[in-house]
């Protein structure tokens, strides 16, 4: 590390981030920007009338609430009892506040032991420790909430469902989000049918629950992400405050394929603006991947981003647009674009 006058720089492409198995579990929380997330702060959008419906749902499924009011001959209800099912599927695009409501559903049951990760985290932890130490940490756990059910490694997938199946029967209650490839439903969709075909031994413990909505990073912003010139770079690693990493955007890139996933998040430890040198277009699925990973733990910590070279929503070549990755893509765009909006909101020189 080096100091300058007003900040201390780090190497991103330095850091060799070591996590235990006991670190993986103590960590699954809400993110910071979602630590005090609450159905009471989830602002629903009147377009919309499917997010305050989704919202009333999942209050009642997190023991909030009153209970549906009967009605007719044999007082059924005229709303869905989503707690009859020991799990709920928030299905929408991204940018609908479906983390935002994951994070209320865990903040607000009343549970002795819950846990809020990303699908990645627990994969992860069953890589660290093994699937029977893993199912026999989280066995009597009240709670798991999944945020971005990932769909596309199926050894993963069949992992992670065998493991919800038997907490299930445990008696743990299921709140999940995923992201699968295209659809005919339209862009910007994660289709419920995707995730319900692809956990199929667990879909009838899901109760789906849609929620539609334009993505909220973009209401304010105009679709791009921010890229500065050399000297407007220089300017804000000099005015931050704190530690800001200074690093080649193609060196970061080639670092992460050296660091676990699970890892990404403390290579940002202590990181309050993330320097990007001389951007380029990636053309390697894996490289592409790997940098939305890391785009992911980055979001999660609300670091600001600065980037100089390629804009970072053109970052992922036109093939991989249409390709079976495009959703991930394209909520790692909105994610930079919001990213690099928040450095020049937050850290401008």
């Amino acid at each position: 590390m080096t100091d300058t006058d007003s900040a201390t720089i780090a190497h991103l492409t330095a850091r060799e981030p070591v996590v235990t198995g006991a670190e993986m579990l103590a960590s699954l929380v809400p993110p910071p920007q979602f630590s005090t997330a609450s159905f009471d702060s989830y602002r629903s959008d009147d377009a919309y009338p499917s997010q305050a419906e989704s919202k009333e749902m999942l209050e009642r499924f997190a023991g909030r609430g009153p209970a549906p009011k009967k009605s007719g001959f044999f007082g059924r209800s005229k709303k869905k009892e989503v707690d009859l099912k020991p799990g709920v599927y928030l299905d929408g695009g991204f940018g609908v506040g479906k983390t935002h409501l994951l994070a209320s559903i865990y903040h607000a049951m009343p549970a002795r032991r819950k846990y809020f990760g990303s699908f990645i985290e627990y994969t992860a932890l069953v890589g660290a420790l093994g699937y029977k130490n893993t199912v026999d940490l989280l066995r009597g756990a009240d709670l798991l909430c999944i945020d971005e059910f990932e769909l596309d490694d199926p050894g993963d997938t069949m992992v992670m469902t065998r493991l919800l199946g038997e907490l299930v029967a445990s008696g743990t209650k299921l709140a999940a989000t995923s992201n699968t490839p295209p659809n005919a439903l339209g862009e910007g969709r994660f289709a419920a049918q995707d995730f319900l075909r692809e956990i199929h031994a667990m879909s009838d413990s899901f109760e789906t629950i849609r929620i539609d909505g334009v993505d909220f990073r973009q209401r304010a912003l105009d679709g791009k992400a921010v890229a500065v010139s050399d000297a407007e770079y220089a300017a804000y690693l000099a005015a931050a405050v704190g530690t800001a990493s200074d690093d080649l955007f193609i060196d970061v890139v080639r670092h992460l394929a050296k660091v676990h996933p699970s890892r990404y998040i403390r290579l940002i430890d202590g990181i309050s603006l993330v320097g990007l040198r001389d951007v380029e277009v990636l053309t390697d699925q894996s490289e592409a991947l790997r940098f939305v990973a890391f785009v992911d733990r980055v979001y999660d910590a609300q670091v600001p981003i600065i980037a100089t070279g390629v804009s970072l929503d053109q970052v992922f070549a036109e093939e991989m647009l249409g390709g079976g990755y495009r959703k991930k893509y394209l909520r790692a765009i909105s994610r930079l674009n919001a990213l690099t909006h928040s450095a020049q909101l937050q850290s401008a020189p």
